[in-house]
């Protein structure tokens, strides 16, 4: 059964996080003398987590691909419930709308027991964290984390990715398994490995062989009537970044977003690539392959629907995107394969479009309102073991799927659903994880199309060029982040225009320097001193 591509796309969407403000008071001895009584009444190992029914009320963001299901009475929720003795009251809420109803809870209307999936950016998890509104996590992961802190033992990047400038931890995470490399590198590259063939040109190991399998498709023209597309994608962000391990730049992966990688000649400091010697080649060669029209002259512009389209037609030669034979059968998808790290034209090769293994800083924020945090960090720490990733990826045994040949699949029933229904809709009616990481996502228990034979294959083939570490998003202080919701947003934008522009050629690479020069006038030097010292923090911790 082939997954359909947006169970693929909307896994890994990026979330444009915003900044919230709000007040509250402090916690009274009574609030943790009741708390305290309520620890006592959990179980720290075992199941039940209480002995006698807890009611929780969680807000959470419910994705689309969930929109006919009710969390209040589905399987998956409610064999847990049966689990734990934990009944969740869902207050289930849509992506348009998450973030003003967030908003609401948090600045003075009714909290709820805990956020769930909720999309709290790091710097409202630190606001509301200093207010009291949040609580700190530390010693209860400690005490009733004990999967989580297992998983932090055997990673330090993970606590360090949770741990604020004040020392203290505000959240539990959504994880990618390590190892789970073909999730963590999205969309890869494929090249057309029928017109290679017919080219009589072997798979492209180099940016000067990339080039010239490109400048030979769009040559021979096997689609005809000029239809042919060399290289063709959802956006140029993505060709940027699989390019950028070519010439030595994002070093330490994409996950900080503000073109910030380590300093190749002192890695105790940071550098801002963007205006580096480096990147300008980079940027020199795409624009190159644009010129020459070896890029989908649309790619600026391009809808989902259209890309969709033209690769189902086989218009490509060359794609960055998810599992081509999930995606788009096959006939068509058969005729892909895969690209790993090109060397480029210095000697780099390198694969750093990889994402860090901390999906989400916020896959569950406790609140000064819960009735008992300890039972809640137990509740979710499940999610981080084995058991946890198969109840919540697979569902029950018998019900949802079962082991065939000692490997856990769908039953039928999902697999091949009566009617009109589709596999998504199927398995929504059971199970809430299309479009969300819960807990930590392993490969055994997932059936995307990352877990699909050729994207794995290709992960198999990237994993010796794969970057050797990968940083997860930065923690800052409160004044820290007032410098990058200036000064941070200003020298983004900038430079992402400028990007597009030198990639099209309207603008001319004569004007590099002034480019640069606006740049370090956009008080940058304050702007990098700000990653520098979440950079030493980091490496503090």
């Amino acid at each position: 059964m082939k997954l359909k591509s947006f169970l693929t796309v909307f896994f890994l969407m990026v979330v444009v996080v915003f900044a919230l403000s709000a007040c509250n008071s402090e916690k009274t001895d009574t609030d943790e003398t009741e708390n305290e009584t309520e620890a006592s009444d959990v179980n720290k190992t075992g199941m039940p987590i209480v002995e006698d029914s807890l009611d929780l009320n969680f807000f959470a963001y419910k994705p689309a691909q969930n929109e006919d299901n009710d969390w209040n009475d589905i399987l998956v929720w409610n064999h847990y419930r049966d689990m734990t003795n934990i009944n969740v009251n869902w207050d289930l809420v849509s992506l348009d709308a998450l973030e003003e109803k967030r908003n609401l809870a948090l600045g003075g209307g009714q909290l709820p027991d805990a956020f769930y999936l909720s999309q709290v950016p790091n710097s409202d998890l630190l606001r509301y964290g200093q207010q009291g509104v949040f609580i700190p996590l530390n010693d209860l992961i400690a005490e009733y984390a004990p999967n989580l802190t297992k998983l932090m033992e055997e990673n330090p990047t993970i606590k360090e990715a949770l741990t604020f400038p004040d020392g203290n931890i505000y959240s539990m995470p959504s994880l990618i398994e390590e190892d789970f490399l073909s999730l963590r590198l999205s969309a890869r590259p494929w090249v057309n490995e029928a017109w290679l063939k017919e080219l009589n040109m072997d798979i492209p190991e180099t940016t000067g062989e990339y080039y010239e399998y490109l400048k030979a498709v769009k040559e021979l023209d096997p689609v005809g009537g000029g239809k042919t597309i060399p290289y063709g994608g959802t956006d140029i962000q993505e060709l940027v970044q699989w390019l950028s391990g070519s010439y030595g730049v994002m070093n330490r992966g994409p996950s900080n977003g503000a073109n910030i990688d380590v300093d190749p000649s002192d890695e105790s400091k940071v550098r801002f690539y963007a205006t580096s010697d480096e990147y300008k080649k980079l940027l020199q060669y795409i624009n190159k392959l644009y010129e020459e029209q070896l890029i989908d002259q649309s790619i600026f512009s391009i809808e989902w629907g259209q890309f969709l389209a033209n690769a189902s037609n086989n218009l490509y030669g060359s794609m960055i995107f998810y599992d081509p034979i999930e995606l788009f059968g096959e006939e068509i998808g058969s005729q892909y394969n895969s690209l790993a790290a090109l060397e480029g034209e210095d000697g780099h090769q390198q694969y750093n479009k990889i994402s860090s293994p901390v999906w989400a800083t916020s896959n569950l924020v406790i609140t000064e309102e819960n009735p008992s945090p300890e039972a809640t960090v137990r509740w979710m720490d499940h999610f981080y073991s084995d058991e946890g990733a198969e109840l919540y990826y697979m569902g029950v045994e018998g019900e949802t799927f079962e082991n065939v040949d000692g490997e856990k699949q769908y039953m039928d029933h999902i697999l091949n659903p009566e009617g009109d229904m589709t596999f998504e809709q199927a398995l929504a009616k059971q199970l809430t994880w299309l479009g969300s990481i819960n807990g930590i996502i392993k490969a055994d228990y997932f059936q995307g199309g990352e877990s699909a034979p050729q994207s794995m294959a290709a992960a198999e083939k990237i994993e010796p060029f794969a970057a050797d570490e990968i940083w997860p998003r930065f923690t800052f202080t409160e004044e820290e982040n007032k410098v990058l919701q200036s000064a941070g947003q200003d020298i983004s934008k900038y430079t992402e225009e400028m990007r597009d522009k030198f990639i099209t050629g309207k603008a001319d690479f004569s004007e590099w320097d002034q480019y640069v020069e606006t740049i370090e006038s956009m008080n940058f030097d304050e702007f990098l001193n700000v990653y520098q010292q979440a950079y030493d923090r980091y490496q503090e911790n």
